[in-house]
């Protein structure tokens, strides 16, 4: 049903947890492969992706270019990205497989020539999970409550929400382009609001990120990234920029 693809990068034992979510969908059989995507890791990644059973693959590091090369060898119809310190709330799974199904019920041709068929499977909405820190304090929070904002207001979730998505749909859009930073508004932004659901279930994400920076100055740099990019600036520089 469902092949999941993690791309990495020394996650470090943050995998662990982001794998350990997993197990239940696969007892269920709604996932039935795990890709990790390595960006060249000199942790215990592949060894990691050894013990769980999921597939290691090795891609030139950028997290486009490693999203796109696992959607490449998924081999199930339905594609969920994930990061590798996003963590999956219990119960998420029973989820995936409701939209699944939904998206067949609505999807489900009984007259018509093939193609039409075709062209109902590739309209399947995609869908991502609600966004939150593991991470205590009001910061985290107000970070949380202005994702949730930014996602009813203007349609437009990050990577580190998850992304589930037929393998038509994917397809129809084009895929995950193969670029270093922002691979993920540039395909939400593909998909549009009418073809994207949000998901009732938690993608619980490391905020390690935010305690290193400083949750002002991370915020702070991560708006200005994006001003950037619409703003049609170099990605390379914007790269810079954001691993400061």
């Amino acid at each position: 049903m469902v092949s999941v693809i993690i791309p990495t990068l020394d996650p470090g034992e943050e995998l662990v947890a982001t794998l350990a979510a997993l197990v239940p969908a696969m007892v269920d059989e709604v996932v039935r492969e795990v890709i990790i995507v390595d960006g060249g890791s000199s942790d215990r990644t592949e060894a990691l992706a050894d013990a769980s059973g999921a597939t290691f693959v090795r891609a030139p590091c950028g997290r486009g270019s490693q999203l796109a090369t696992g959607a490449r060898n998924a081999r199930h119809p339905w594609l969920l990205f994930l990061h590798a310190d996003t963590v999956l709330e219990n119960g998420w799974h029973r989820e995936v497989r409701a939209h699944i199904e939904r998206a067949r019920r609505d999807s489900t041709c009984t007259d018509g020539p093939q193609v039409d068929r075709v062209r109902n499977d590739a309209a399947m909405r995609a869908a991502v999970f609600r966004f939150a820190l593991d991470d205590h304090g009001w910061r985290p929070r107000l970070i949380e409550h202005g994702v949730a904002l930014r996602c009813r207001l203007a349609a437009m979730p990050y990577g580190d929400q998850g992304l589930l998505i037929s393998r038509a749909l994917y397809d129809e859009i084009g895929g995950f382009r193969e670029m270093p930073l922002f691979e993920d508004v540039d395909i939400v932004r593909r998909l549009g609001r009418r073809r994207l659901a949000l998901l009732g279930a938690r993608a619980v994400t490391g905020a390690r990120r935010y305690r290193d920076a400083g949750y002002t100055r991370r915020v702070l740099r991560n708006w200005w990234c994006l001003a950037l990019y619409a703003a049609g600036r170099p990605i390379e520089r914007i790269e810079r920029i954001y691993h400061g």
